[in-house]
């Protein structure tokens, strides 16, 4: 369920694996639940409390989280048809999280609550993962510049440049400008 970062692996396979186990933000797990309260796609919700678990993904990974549901698609298309357990959903997240509280914290409300039966990618799961765990932002966070700077770094565009106006500066953002930096024209 959770985000692909591309077809790349992300910057991120240098680190190293800890030995311990994530630890689970219990205070988010409740707060998580008290939010989903009312929220009828949330079919998973009564039992996941006690269905989930965490673990480590490889540090190759091209996400920074993971949900996977231990039954098949049929039968979970069962169970949230007939608003019953989900059986086993394990929650993977990056190593590279530990670098960043509020990206770790954000990352596993992002996957806990496709866990609770929020399986896709809508305005209300995003509305609600950043009710209860906002993203840091990317001045705040030295775990997304340094993605940010391997995308970059392996990008074939290295700079920009306005046909209108013929200005020319350095590429500094993964998505691409909506207009000149000189002469403020679409591009």
């Amino acid at each position: 369920m959770g985000d692909a970062e591309g077809t790349r692996p992300l910057p991120l396979a240098d680190t190293p694996i800890p030995s311990y186990e994530p630890r689970i933000p219990l205070e988010l797990v409740d707060n998580a639940l008290q939010m989903l309260s009312g929220v009828t796609d949330a079919t998973f919700r009564p039992g996941i409390k006690d269905r989930f678990s965490v673990i480590w993904l490889e540090n190759e990974s091209k996400r920074l989280g993971m949900t996977r549901f231990e039954e098949g698609p049929n039968e979970l298309a069962r169970r949230r048809r007939l608003r019953i357990d989900p059986g086993e959903v394990t929650i993977g997240l990056h190593p590279a999280l530990l670098e960043d509280e509020a990206l770790y914290n954000h990352t596993f409300v992002h996957e806990f609550l496709h866990a609770a039966g929020l399986t896709a990618h809508s305005a209300q799961h995003d509305q609600l993962t950043q009710t209860i765990a906002p993203a840091p932002s990317m001045k705040e966070s030295p775990l997304l510049q340094r993605i940010r700077d391997g995308v970059l770094g392996e990008s074939q565009v290295q700079e920009w440049k306005c046909k209108s106006c013929g200005y020319e500066w350095k590429r500094t953002t993964v998505r691409r400008p909506t207009r000149c930096h000189k002469c403020a024209r679409p591009l």
